[in-house]
């Protein structure tokens, strides 16, 4: 692997309402204990909008430029849910970072950083958003139908994910347990309503490995399977997957080589990077070096590389090439 080789396809972009970006948080998830804790631990404060969201940006541009393996992120945004009329159901949103707003701030720094708007299938404007956002530049669409309380199984969206082939933009979904948003559905994590799109033949980005989320429950990993050999168009993100919730996908993973030819590298920055999964299974040399990492985009590299996990950088999959990072 060579330096600053690889791109991050999840990558958040995290902003509070200024009255001009478009974005919109509730006063419920403003107030949650994982909320504040997010604020305090990137020392941001909600009194001032405007300079949090600066603050947010400059702590993420400088973390991704002191990378010595991450040279740019697809940065994404988060869609809000929708009613049955295809409106925005503002009482059901709890956190909305609008895709103009992210993609102002893909213009800004463009070389840092791809476009990964996220737009809810079930909003009314769905397939026109497709096309303006692949127009804008996007790389791929992001949703997380837990929170954003739609169905990704639903034959209604067929027409969608048409667009998305038409467009050749790939379709991240979360997957799992959903702890970070209020007020969700936690059944439409379940990888296997991905099936329709897939079948549609939209590349498909499950995000997490298809990891469950709750410990040591991992319920998905059949589904990961067979993914993994029905689907030449199915891809997993390993965002995440160094939280103690989440890593024993990691542990599976690293002893299945013939899923890792469908990995891309990830971390789901803002969140923290661990490296307790590598206790006791790699060398103390190695561990040191993991615990010296404080970049959260190299120690998702050094902690996966050093328990053998294999995975691919996003600009292999638009670009075509089919080489190991």
């Amino acid at each position: 692997m060579t330096e600053k080789s690889l791109i991050d396809c999840h990558v958040h972009l995290a902003a509070l309402p200024d009255g001009d970006n478009g974005c919109f948080i509730s006063p419920k998830l403003l107030r949650s204990p994982l909320f504040r804790f997010l604020l305090w631990k990137q020392d941001l404060s909600p009194a001032d909008p405007g300079e949090t969201n600066r603050k947010y940006l400059e702590h993420l541009l400088t973390e991704l430029r002191a990378s010595r393996h991450v040279s740019k992120a697809v940065l994404l945004g988060m869609d809000g849910s929708y009613d049955q009329a295809g409106l925005l159901n503002q009482q059901h949103t709890d956190f909305l970072v609008s895709n103009d707003y992210l993609f102002k701030t893909v213009r800004a720094y463009p070389d840092m950083f791809f476009a990964g708007p996220s737009i809810n299938p079930q909003r009314g404007d769905a397939i026109d958003e497709v096309h303006r956002c692949a127009d804008a530049g996007a790389v791929l669409i992001k949703v997380l139908p837990n929170a954003q309380h739609f169905n990704p199984a639903d034959q209604r969206y067929k027409p969608f994910y048409r667009a998305l082939v038409q467009r050749k933009l790939p379709f991240l979904s979360h997957v799992g347990y959903e702890f970070s948003l209020i007020g969700k559905d936690q059944s439409v994590g379940d990888p296997d309503r991905l099936r329709l799109a897939l079948d549609e033949g939209v590349t498909v980005i499950a995000a997490h490995a298809c990891s469950y989320g709750l410990i040591l429950y991992e319920t998905f990993i059949p589904t990961l399977h067979d993914f993994a050999r029905r689907y030449p168009n199915f891809y997993a993100d390993i965002s995440a997957l160094t939280l103690p919730n989440r890593f024993r996908m990691l542990l599976h993973l690293r002893k299945h080589p013939e899923l890792q030819d469908h990995l891309l590298f990830g971390t789901d920055y803002p969140l923290s990077v661990f490296h307790v999964a590598a206790w006791g299974r790699v060398g103390l040399d190695a561990l040191g070096r993991m615990i010296r990492t404080k970049n959260r985009f190299d120690r998702q590299v050094e902690v996966c590389k050093g328990l053998n996990l294999n995975f691919r950088s996003f600009g292999e999959l638009v670009s075509g090439r089919s080489s190991y990072i």
